[in-house]
């Protein structure tokens, strides 16, 4: 089976419903699930008649629009692979995508033309917009190949925050777990409409978001951006029942939905679930959104190269600053530096094993076997790099922070996430990130960067932290900076800070 299989159900069951209504401005374009795919159809034809053809890489510098959903169907019909590209990515960045992955094609839109040209000639593939793509068609009588679940569906490059991004080798099978799992953990429905912001070319927009939808045969509301104040009103319109988004934008939208509440009410009856991934949320954000709106926000858990592994249940109660619990077909370990299983309630690296998980990095063989460990059973267990801690009780997981951000002060292990958590519990303190600095003494210490409102007074602050937290914990240094540095979901991205 592939994901075109998987699709096909809502195609044939309710081929005139919207399966996409996208909105740019005061332009709306709206696709039924018979349209979408014919286009799809078509499109691949024409690529094919380019020569596109099994194991060829296509990528898509494409920002949110039907064009984009229309193109990834395209190339993996074909049964090659799409190689999404981060709109915000410059000439550098691209420039080693394009050579790693070397793909057949590059399909943008006309208003990336300026980025692209800063391309040499033997840099760039060819190219093609989809303002042209009208035109584009192949022989009739075109026949696709047979897509297996094993082969390519995408290759998706990591954000690279601590070097070089690589590609991990994503395929149908990979996809087709999240999505099934998905599907039941949040009991996903054909009347569901999707109001996703979330770019397409992340897997949080494009696998969570977009596939699913179109798994469930449901209606992806499609907005080119996020925007605070358009998606309040989108969702007070009434007609979306989900939304998706990343710490940033329920923050944002926390803060829009308050002053919209000093003028009327929130009616937001018709949503029946709130997700956030790809960064932590706040407790306070967390709180702040069920004050305002009644409903406890989703947090899963998930990765560029595993899909979703953790969620918190869709049926029972969702607890701020977890994960939650493996989703079907995962399992997970939580391992200390030797690699053992640690005791119950105890704090290591997550391990996560499944069907979603992928298998290797692209041409980096030696990348590949340093990130998976075999528990002797000839089972294979991707390292995440997360560090976590599960209850013992109830089962949930937190998460501690990236592996490589662990400060080791004095002897004792430091993490960063429970700092900040203290930190922004503050009043005044916006947002705050947290590094290690080299000490000569106890090897390294907490820094606090911050972003805080005017008149922040730093020694209440330090002493608050001294009433919360063992001393080792509480930052030396205080640094205030007007923002944060983060990706294009939100991610923070600790190595660009001002140290």
């Amino acid at each position: 089976m592939n994901l075109h299989d998987l699709f096909a159900i809502p195609r044939l069951r309710t081929p005139e419903k919207p399966a996409l209504r996208f909105r740019d401005g005061d332009r709306e374009t709206v696709l039924s699930y018979a349209d979408l795919f014919a286009r799809a159809d078509l499109l691949a034809a024409g690529l094919a008649a380019r020569g596109v053809g099994p194991g060829d890489r296509v990528a898509l510098f494409l920002g949110n629009r039907p064009e984009f959903a229309a193109a990834y169907l395209a190339v993996i019909r074909l049964g090659a692979a799409m190689v999404p590209i981060n709109l915000a990515y410059r000439r550098r960045e691209i420039v080693h995508m394009l050579g790693d992955s070397e793909p057949r094609l590059l399909i943008s839109e006309r208003a990336q033309a300026p980025v692209l040209d800063e391309l040499a000639p033997e840099e760039r593939p060819e190219t093609l917009f989809v303002e042209d793509l009208e035109g584009l068609g192949g022989p009739a009588g075109w026949a696709p190949p047979l897509v297996q679940g094993s082969d390519l569906a995408m290759l998706l490059y990591t954000s690279g925050t601590t070097g070089k991004s690589k590609g991990a080798e994503i395929t149908h099978d990979n996809v087709l777990a999240t999505v099934t799992g998905l599907l039941a953990a949040w009991d996903w429905d054909p009347a569901d409409s999707l109001l996703l912001s979330l770019p397409l070319f992340h897997t949080h927009g494009l696998v969570v978001g977009l596939h699913c939808a179109l798994a469930a045969g449901a209606t992806v509301l499609l907005r080119r951006r996020f925007d605070a104040a358009e998606t309040a009103s989108d969702l007070l319109a009434g007609e979306a029942t989900l939304f998706f988004g990343v710490p940033t934008m329920y923050v944002r939208l926390v803060e829009e939905l308050r002053h919209r509440r000093a003028s009327g009410d929130l009616d937001l009856s018709r949503l029946r679930l709130f997700c956030s991934g790809s960064a932590p949320l706040d407790p306070e954000t967390f709180a702040a959104f069920r004050e305002l709106t009644g409903h406890d926000i989703l947090e899963r858990y998930g990765m560029t190269e595993t899909g979703m592994n953790l969620s918190n249940p869709y049926a029972g109660p969702r607890l701020p600053g977890t994960v939650g619990t493996p989703l079907p077909g995962v399992s997970i370990r939580i391992v200390d530096p030797e690699g053992h299983d640690v005791q119950a309630g105890g704090e290591g690296e997550l391990l996560a094993r499944g069907s979603n998980v992928f298998s290797s990095y692209w041409r980096a063989p030696e990348k590949t076997a340093g990130s998976f460990v075999s528990d002797g059973l000839g089972r294979r267990w991707f390292k995440t790099g997360d560090l976590a801690r599960q209850d013992p009780a109830s089962g949930y997981v937190t998460l501690l922070g990236r592996r490589h951000e662990l400060i080791i002060s004095g002897g004792f292990n430091v993490y960063p996430r429970e700092i900040e958590e203290v930190l922004t519990g503050y009043p005044g303190v916006r947002e705050a990130a947290v590094v290690g600095r080299p000490h000569p003494d106890r090897g390294e210490v907490p820094v606090a960067f911050l972003v805080a409102e005017a008149g922040l007074d730093e020694s209440a602050l330090i002493d608050y932290c001294k009433g919360q937290m063992a001393g080792f914990k509480v930052p030396r240094e205080i640094r205030r900076i007007e923002s944060l540095p983060r990706n294009a979901l939100g991610k923070i991205e600790k190595h660009r800070l001002p140290f």
